[in-house]
């Protein structure tokens, strides 16, 4: 076991090198009731049209469902923590406000990276040892349940608005996992640290948190700006305001990012000029050319452009500006009918007939 413990600590120093600002490790059978949760979130519908969260809901349910010769999870988190507030732009109604996670580089390309990295830099010091290891690394769009399972390794605890929350980093952690066939020895389960503090559930414009710890994803700002593809319905049009990409007012509040430092964010992860605070106006001039050249190695580029357009045309109809009806006229006629009708919608909320006087 000594042995395990020096490579552990290894471990540690190695992922800070590559960036990482969290590690932790959790045996294979952690977080059991996991599969269960996830049974009753989608069996309530409330993932919407994420219909691969319920296509994948067997393998998800547990790190061995997925693969059977894990041993253990090396649960990783690299910080992202902005330096400015988050919500400082919602009194900038002619600008879009997009998520703080989106605004640099792609961070699915990112963290991967580190992990392979580390993954391979592991697979050597265990040769080392004499032991053989197998490894797979997986970010966000593999059947794994990062936030159980970074709980259970000890990086932080799902908070009431069921995101990780950190007790070094707050809620700004991207989320990675190591499954190994390696025995490491594995840290301590955090304990959830939220107490009687309800500000996430109390900022969320949409009312999407049902109870705490629970989420309705349906209501959610963020699923309806970036996996929602149809027409937004209009009960939560309003509540969009400026956001049209994602949504930061849950993670923004946690009294818990008091403690996060900024120094150890990584440096992709650092706003684009042409992303902090992008003009609604260009956004709404958007052809598919132009948006792929806007968010190029952004996550942004895979909602398309008819998305994004979607959501700058509804920021324009909360706006109250009506210089935006010139741009929002030509969209009316839109070759995507969500685009059209998002147009028109915004003028008759800004007050302005569709075609020009």
């Amino acid at each position: 076991m000594e042995g395990k413990t020096k490579l552990v600590a290894a471990l540690e120093r190695k992922a800070a090198e590559l960036g990482f600002s969290a590690v932790g490790i959790a045996p294979a059978d952690a977080a059991p009731e996991t599969g269960r949760r996830l049974r009753a979130w989608l069996d309530s519908g409330a993932h919407g049209e994420m219909i691969w969260m319920e296509e994948t809901a067997q393998r998800r349910g547990s790190p061995a469902a997925l693969w059977p010769e894990v041993r253990s999870i090396v649960s990783l988190g690299m910080s992202y923590a902005p330096a400015g507030d988050p919500l400082a732009l919602a009194d900038r109604p002619d600008v879009g406000r997009i998520s703080v996670y989106a605004q640099g580089a792609d961070y699915h390309d990112v963290v991967k990276k580190g992990l392979k990295a580390l993954a391979r830099w592991l697979i050597e010091e265990a040769g080392k040892e004499g032991t053989t290891a197998d490894l797979k690394v997986f970010v966000d769009t593999a059947p794994v349940m990062e936030k159980p399972l970074a709980e259970a390794a000890g990086i932080g605890w799902q908070g009431k608005h069921t995101n990780l929350v950190s007790r070094r980093d707050g809620s700004w952690l991207f989320l990675g996992a190591i499954y190994t066939t390696l025995e490491l020895q594995p840290g301590q389960p955090h304990e959830v640290r939220c107490g009687r503090c309800s500000r996430c559930l109390d900022i969320c414009p949409t009312a999407a948190f049902p109870a705490p710890f629970q989420l309705d994803a349906r209501r959610c700002i963020s699923y309806l700006t970036i996996e929602h593809k149809g027409p937004i319905p209009e009960e939560f049009r309003a509540a969009l305001g400026n956001r049209i990409y994602g949504c930061d007012d849950c993670l923004a509040v946690c009294p818990w990012n008091r403690f996060a430092d900024t120094a150890r964010a990584h440096r992709a992860f650092l706003p684009r000029a042409e992303l902090a605070a992008p003009s609604l106006a260009d956004l709404l001039k958007l052809d598919d050319a132009s948006f792929r050249n806007v968010f190029a190695g952004s996550p942004i580029k895979r909602i398309g452009r008819n998305r994004m357009v979607r959501n700058a045309a509804i920021a324009a109809g909360n706006s109250g500006l009506h210089e935006l009806a010139e741009p929002l006229r030509k969209l009316v006629a839109d070759e995507d009918e969500t685009v059209a009708e998002a147009a028109r919608w915004a003028l008759a909320r800004l007050g302005e007939p569709w075609l020009a006087p």
